[in-house]
Order: C-alpha cells, then sequence, then structure tokens
C-alpha cells in the first residue's frame, strides 16, 4: 500500500469487530413515599408529568434497520457528494481525524481480546493517545449551541475531537432559527454561536478561541505532554476560519437554514446519541440532517485513537461509524445515507 493509500484509509476506516457485551445491574434502594392530598395531589402530580412528557415519534410502516457495510456506498448515485465531503477533510488537513497524541501501539494485533483493530491485508492496526489517557474527563457532556456551516463552530467541534469528548450539540440554523436559538437568546441575550457551556464547572462562554483554550486546560494533557505547535490548523485563527468557510461553501453550507417541514417539537426530543467524527465523509450527512431538523444530539467522539472505538465494540460487538442510538424510538444503526433517510422520515411533518 502507499503512505497516501495507508493515510485515506486511517481516517476513513470503520471495520469490524466482536466482543462479548456486559450486562447491567440496576441496583434499589427503599424510598419514602410521600403524603397524598387526594383530589389535588392527583391534580398537581398529572399537571407535572404532562409538562415533563416528551414528543411522541413513531418508526415509520415497514422500516427496515439496514446491515452495515464498512467503508461502502450503499448508492452509487452518493459519490459525487462522498468525494465533495473527502474534499473539505483534505481542506482542513485532515484536522480533528486523529486524537491529540495519536500513536501505533500495534501493527500485528487482532481483535481476539475485543479490542478494536484495524485490519490492512495482514496486518492488524490498534492506536490510541499518548496524552489524554490521564487527562481529566467530565462526569456530564458539555452543551455547545452551534450550527454545522459556522467556521467558528467548526474550529470548536474539531478541538472536540482531538481531546476526545462527547458533547450535546444544540443547532441553531444560521444562529437565529428554531428553538434552541430562542433559548440561546433567552439565557444570555445574545443569538451568537459558538456557546459552550460546562455542567461539570459552571462555566460558560461565547468566542471560539477562548472555548478552545478552555477544553485544552480544562480536558487535555498538561502543556508539558505536548507540543501546541502541532494545534496550529486550529490554534491559527484565519487560517482555521478561511478554509473552514471554503469547507462551508464546498458543501452549500449545511445546517444554514431549518427545514421548512421539520417537526415543530424536535427541540423538545430527548437527544439522539450519534458516534463519529467531525471530518468523517460518512458522518457528514447525519451531522447535517441532524443540524438541519434542530434535533439535540449527543456525539460521542471516535476519531482514530479514540477510547471511544474500544466503547463500541463492548455495546455492539463491532466498529462502524456512522452509529445512530434514538431514544426516542428504541432505534439504534449503522450507514449515513439510511441514518439521514430515517431521521427525514422521522422528525418531519408530512403533508
Amino acid at each position: 500500500l502507499s503512505t497516501s493509500a495507508c493515510f485515506i484509509a486511517l481516517i476513513l476506516s470503520g471495520t469490524n469487530a466482536w466482543a462479548p457485551v456486559p450486562h447491567a445491574r440496576g441496583a434499589s434502594r427503599h424510598v419514602q413515599q410521600p403524603l397524598k392530598m387526594g383530589f389535588f395531589n392527583d391534580l398537581f402530580t398529572n399537571t407535572k408529568q404532562a409538562s415533563n412528557a416528551k414528543p411522541k415519534v413513531e418508526v415509520p410502516p415497514n422500516f427496515e434497520i439496514p446491515e452495515p457495510k464498512p467503508l461502502t456506498l450503499t448508492r452509487s448515485s452518493d459519490l459525487p457528494i462522498v468525494l465533495k465531503r473527502s474534499l473539505a477533510l483534505a481542506l482542513r488537513l485532515g484536522t480533528g481525524a486523529f486524537v491529540l497524541g495519536w500513536k501505533i501501539d500495534d501493527i500485528f494485533a487482532t481483535m481476539d481480546d475485543g479490542k478494536y483493530a484495524l485490519r490492512i491485508g495482514p496486518f492488524g492496526l490498534r492506536d490510541s493517545s499518548s496524552v489524554l489517557v490521564d487527562a481529566p474527563r467530565p462526569a456530564e457532556p458539555l452543551i455547545l449551541y452551534e450550527y454545522d456551516a459556522s467556521p467558528f463552530c467548526k474550529r470548536v467541534r474539531e478541538m472536540i475531537n482531538l481531546l476526545d469528548l462527547t458533547v450535546e450539540y444544540r443547532p441553531c440554523p444560521g444562529a437565529r432559527a428554531g428553538k434552541f436559538s430562542d433559548e440561546l437568546f433567552e439565557r444570555t441575550g445574545r443569538r451568537t454561536v459558538p456557546y459552550l457551556i460546562d455542567p461539570n464547572t459552571g462555566e460558560e462562554m461565547f468566542e471560539s478561541s477562548k472555548q478552545i483554550e478552555y477544553l485544552l486546560k480544562t480536558y487535555g494533557p498538561s502543556e508539558d505532554k505536548f507540543d501546541r505547535k502541532a494545534l496550529w490548523p486550529i490554534t491559527f485563527e484565519a487560517f482555521s476560519v478561511y478554509t473552514s468557510t471554503l469547507v462551508a461553501v464546498l458543501l452549500e453550507m449545511p445546517g444554514a437554514r431549518k427545514k421548512l417541514n421539520a417537526r415543530p417539537d424536535n427541540e423538545s426530543m430527548e437527544p439522539l446519541e450519534l458516534w463519529g467524527y467531525e471530518c468523517s465523509p460518512f458522518v457528514r450527512p447525519v451531522r447535517e440532517k441532524l443540524s438541519e431538523l434542530c434535533l439535540p444530539h449527543r456525539m460521542v467522539s471516535c476519531s482514530r485513537g479514540s477510547a471511544n472505538r474500544n466503547k463500541m465494540i463492548e455495546k455492539t460487538g463491532r466498529f462502524q461509524v456512522p452509529f445512530l442510538v434514538d431514544p426516542n424510538t428504541g432505534i439504534e444503526m449503522y450507514e449515513g445515507p439510511e441514518i439521514a433517510d430515517y431521521l427525514e422520515a422521522v422528525y418531519t411533518v408530512k403533508g
């Protein structure tokens, strides 16, 4: 294999693996029952439950979960857009495709031990991060108000991938559309994105450069363990904003507008869970669809060297991105185009 071919395989790879899935064990405890007040207690309880109820959604009739096909175009008609997304990856120099401190651990690894390894011919590539092992990890996912086409939001999302963090995204198309934009305005008096909230520390902030430095300081390794110059595609603001703007134009400004037929209650849904990483051409269609539908979603970073690749194998018995978990319907599925079709069918208004 040529060096360039190996590099592309490393970035785009999604491969099968098998591992036993552990069963979670629940714990029970005695809870003291509150005093009841008859009719009034029932009235207030039912009112509270109704106000907290999540919208109901249904899986389309005759829906079938597609078989996962790693590194395969399930539709030949998607080739042009996949090539455009691959060009977008190149414009950003593959930033976010590898975790900070990426290193190769083994080139002859097998998957018999239930851990992720990329098969390339006779080789089994296992990788990790040399600097994130002891880095602090947030107990709760961070929250980012953003929209897909924004070059400033993209810088922050790429840093999130480098640091292997899980973050809940709240899409605000064009920064001004959707209920999350209204929510942001009520909270801050501004409709400016990205806006980062860290429930673990209580910190909240505007400005992409400030957020990048905060993420590095709070959830990155100590500065003596890595070379900051390696971060220049993100931290060199003029370059990152310019190339990210080119990417947005190339991809026709994804997520800059809310779909007219998006369900009006989408922002009230339970956050969907998407496993993937920012620059993957296979993950892009799902991210774009979630953004234009204003669906809250928790992004589980899975860049090369991510510890989350092993977690997916523990969870599903294989590794492949994108992987969507929809708590609103119970659906779990792979394959980007099919996931995008599923989201369109479930979270839009018909007629």
